[in-house]
């Protein structure tokens, strides 16, 4: 295997972290997107932001790149989270696509989350999937103003979308027309800064054990969505399309049982 040129956004702390780490580790070249500490400083949350993001990345990869791994994503009950997971990771990648596509095996991963099964607001998702930022904002501030509780929807409406939109995207001209494999990883709980104020309680472990039950080893560490997330993005992969893998240690498996099939 040769080595690669990656960007990879949310690059300065957990899974984001992990995955530049591990890829730096295999002789590839990695240029790290995020807030602050990262080789390109910008802010994804907004259209602006997404721009500098894309060609600063470009114009540091000397304006070949191999792959995107969009890790950047937060969890607050606020219309924000509807910028950063969603149009943070489709604006950021299509900028990229025609970019990847001069590679000779061109990737696109993107991080969304076992959340993706959770309840969620369909209206705020369709309006994700219609490309509506301001509309959807709009509907993200409406749950938020009702209290965290229901502000929480701006979050799995979030990735619902976010693999709802892979699903779609992966087969057009942009992406399966370019010869770019385009998926999605969904992990279960993972022990980052993210997730450390729920799990310092045992109330609270027990709240999120319950909603993310993980029978297969319990929660995982970043470098273990990391290395899924590589090997997506690797040259190995090349005919994975659309597919929202569900790294979970079997919360999808234990939540949803054989429902999948279910017509």
């Amino acid at each position: 295997m040769t080595t690669r040129t990656y960007i990879v956004t949310g690059s300065a702390s957990g899974i984001g972290a992990a995955t530049a780490q591990l890829l730096k580790e295999r002789g590839n070249t990695v240029i790290g997107v995020d807030l602050r500490n990262a080789e390109v400083e910008a802010d994804l949350s907004t259209p602006e932001g997404r721009q500098i993001a894309a060609d600063r990345a470009v114009e540091l990869a000397g304006g070949t790149v191999d792959a995107v791994i969009a890790c950047a994503g937060i969890s607050a009950p606020v219309p924000l989270t509807v910028s950063v997971n969603f149009f943070g990771v489709t604006e950021f990648l299509d900028r990229l696509a025609p970019v990847m596509a001069r590679s000779e095996a061109p990737r696109a991963v993107v991080v969304s989350s076992m959340a993706s099964l959770q309840p969620n607001s369909p209206e705020l998702v369709d309006a994700m999937l219609a490309g509506d930022e301001p509309l959807a904002r709009q509907i993200g501030q409406k749950l938020a103003d009702q209290g965290p509780q229901i502000g929480y929807l701006n979050y799995p409406s979030s990735k619902r979308a976010l693999s709802r939109w892979v699903r779609r995207a992966s087969i057009s001209e942009l992406y399966a027309g370019n010869g770019i494999p385009l998926n999605a990883v969904a992990p279960g709980t993972v022990l980052t800064a993210m997730t450390k104020e729920l799990l310092a309680t045992p109330e609270g472990v027990r709240m999120v054990d319950e909603n993310v039950p993980m029978p297969l080893n319990g929660h995982s560490e970043p470098v273990v969505i990391a290395r899924i997330l590589a090997w997506l993005a690797s040259e190995e992969n090349s005919h994975l399309a659309g597919q929202t893998i569900y790294c979970d240690g079997g919360a999808d498996a234990s939540l949803r049982g054989d429902d999948i099939w279910q017509s």
